[in-house]
């Protein structure tokens, strides 16, 4: 299983790193993408990252999953990048793993994917998620989206996203390792 983080100048750095940073604990491929010009890239706090990729470079017939931070302005950039978009349309159609955080899960409401689905965001945003249910829980997995609220709930998130890839056992002896109280 292959996924890749998507970075757009502005991202949130720990809902980005953390899931970088679980993900290969566990031996799953985490690639970071760089959907500017430039390999290093920049959060919101200003905080400056070497991606391992340009968007320009992959391909995505080799992932299996797509993973976007939130943060401002760079969940708007996401959202701009219209490759991007395209590439996270064809993941949609193929039922592939697609997953957001904070506000980031507001594309998938612009987008149509949140109808009649359970979903969460930063609880500010909630009404961009156009379509879905709102249930008063950290992360929500409904069927192949995955949505959290935010910078609070990156590990949480991160564990689900194990959970899906390689299982619940996995998922859980990742928490323990991290020494994650479950709440």
């Amino acid at each position: 299983m292959k996924t890749a983080v998507f970075l757009a100048d502005g991202y949130e750095e720990i809902e980005a790193l953390t899931v970088v940073d679980l993900l290969r604990r566990v031996k799953i491929t985490c690639d970071m993408i760089s959907t500017g010009d430039e390999i290093e890239t920049c959060g919101s706090h200003a905080i400056k990252v070497k991606a391992d990729y340009l968007l320009s470079e992959i391909n995505f017939d080799e992932y299996d999953c797509m993973i976007l931070p939130g943060g401002m302005p760079g969940t708007k950039r996401l959202e701009e990048n219209q490759y991007l978009m395209s590439r996270l349309d064809e993941f949609y159609r193929k039922e592939k793993l697609i997953c957001a955080i904070c506000a980031a899960p507001t594309i998938f409401g612009h987008k149509g994917y949140l109808d009649g689905k359970a979903a969460v965001c930063y609880p500010a945003l909630e009404g961009e998620l156009k379509g879905a249910f709102v249930p008063e829980e950290e992360v929500v997995r409904d069927g192949n989206i995955i949505t959290s609220r935010g910078l609070g709930t990156a590990i949480p998130f991160a564990a689900e996203i194990v959970k899906a890839i390689l299982g619940e056992e996995t998922s859980e002896e990742l928490l323990k390792s991290v020494v994650y109280k479950q709440f």
